[in-house]
């Protein structure tokens, strides 16, 4: 049932990105785009992916989640080729077909998870690495490197994965620091992607961060919260993640990626 939780999150990514793209050229101004119907079906539905991808992650490992999620430009891309009649090139088509497989051999290699028990010392760390992570990307930001920036964005939404990931509540939710975490993180990342879009082209930016967002939050998994693999099974886990990310390299330079979200 996660797993299906995860790849809901990621269609639901991928249409979201249409729609608002799709709402945005069809209105005349920013305050038009505001109240466009497909803006707006495509603001919640990034948020109930969100809410999906939380859930998906309690029980899930951070690596599979993060590679399913970045899976999402591949449903944009084949998305903006029905509703906006992007051009899809064969490297595209190609990488596609790469996601769906490496990402079915890595629902493989998975396996059942056990709940993430993380030291309190550990849980300490997560929640207070939202802080130079925040500051890393001002400066990025202030610097105007787009590509610096989106990379960093990818940190904070990997930051937002591990916080979901280890976060245990037994009472209130206002007492538990790697909410506030878990939404500085999010805050953080979608600030950062916006501002590095706003300057640097979107190809490059939208790599970087997916790059950044599965791979550094997917070792931190393994090594701090337990996250496994089924006994010989890391080869082929590791190597759909390695695909996974390749791919979406490749789909964030296609010309139906950036029609998505200009």
């Amino acid at each position: 049932m996660s797993l299906v939780l995860a790849v809901a999150a990621a269609f639901g990514y991928g249409v979201a990105s249409v729609l608002q793209a799709s709402g945005a050229r069809r209105a005349p101004g920013v305050l038009q785009t505001l109240r466009a119907p497909a803006y707006l079906t495509g603001v919640c539905l990034d948020l109930v992916s969100w809410l999906l991808s939380v859930a998906a992650l309690r029980v899930l490992p951070v690596y599979q989640v993060q590679a399913i999620l970045a899976g999402s430009l591949a449903v944009t891309v084949v998305a903006a080729r029905i509703r906006l009649e992007a051009r899809l090139r064969g490297r595209d088509v190609a990488a596609v077909a790469v996601t769906v497989v490496a990402l079915a051999a890595l629902a493989a290699a998975a396996g059942p998870q056990d709940p993430a028990a993380p030291s309190a010392a550990t849980r300490l760390a997560l929640a207070l690495a939202a802080v130079p992570v925040a500051l890393a990307g001002w400066a990025a930001a202030r610097r105007r490197a787009p590509n610096l920036t989106g990379a960093v964005a990818g940190l904070a939404f990997g930051g937002a994965a591990l916080c979901a990931r280890a976060v245990t509540v037994s009472g209130s939710l206002l007492l538990e620091p790697l909410v506030w975490a878990l939404v500085v993180f999010g805050v953080t990342g979608t600030l950062l992607y916006a501002q590095a879009l706003e300057h640097g082209q979107v190809g490059p930016v939208t790599a970087l961060l997916w790059i950044a967002e599965v791979i550094v939050p997917s070792a931190a998994g393994v090594l701090l919260l337990g996250d496994h693999v089924r006994p010989g099974w890391a080869p082929v886990a590791g190597t759909a993640v390695t695909a996974t990310v390749a791919a979406a390299a490749v789909l964030a330079h296609a010309p139906a990626t950036a029609a998505a979200t200009q």
